[in-house]
């Protein structure tokens, strides 16, 4: 489906209305998610969302190219139209700055965790104040042997 069950100007209008409502439910569901710091659990929503984003964008598309299609809709209905639009565009703006947060955590834990690790391999090598402090290579083993055996 790729485009709205409409016979006329106002179903069309009815119809993208409950549409955009619905995908503004999705899209702050998905926000508090994030907020929350529990990103996994947004995957549930992605099917629907998809496919009633897609949905919206081509319906916006051929509602621009060809604004005939709304003809018939009540002003009430084309006011509520106006107002969900711009919900849904609130709630979008949100969206991308809960996406945005959690891009910086995750990168900021993954530099620590790097960090750490290249903390960890650079370990000194040697022993006395003339000892060497140089990174150890994958694969290097060090081997003390007593030659007076």
């Amino acid at each position: 489906m790729s485009e709205l069950a409409a016979r006329n100007g106002t179903e069309r209008a009815e119809a993208l209305l409950r549409l955009t409502s619905r995908l503004t439910e999705l899209i702050q569901g998905e926000t508090r998610m994030f907020q929350r710091r529990r990103p996994q659990d947004a995957i549930a929503l992605q099917d629907e969302k998809s496919k009633l984003a897609n949905i919206y964008r081509a319906e916006v598309a051929r509602a621009r190219a060809e604004p005939s299609r709304f003809a018939g809709a009540s002003p009430a209905a084309k006011q509520a139209l106006r107002q969900a639009t711009e919900t849904f565009h609130a709630a979008l703006a949100e969206n991308s700055r809960a996406v945005t947060a959690m891009k910086v955590i995750t990168e900021g834990v993954v530099r620590a965790i790097a960090d750490e690790a290249a903390r960890q391999r650079n370990t000194g090598n040697g022993y006395g104040p003339g000892a060497a402090t140089r990174p150890q290579r994958s694969g290097q083993v060090s081997i003390a042997l007593n030659q007076t055996a």
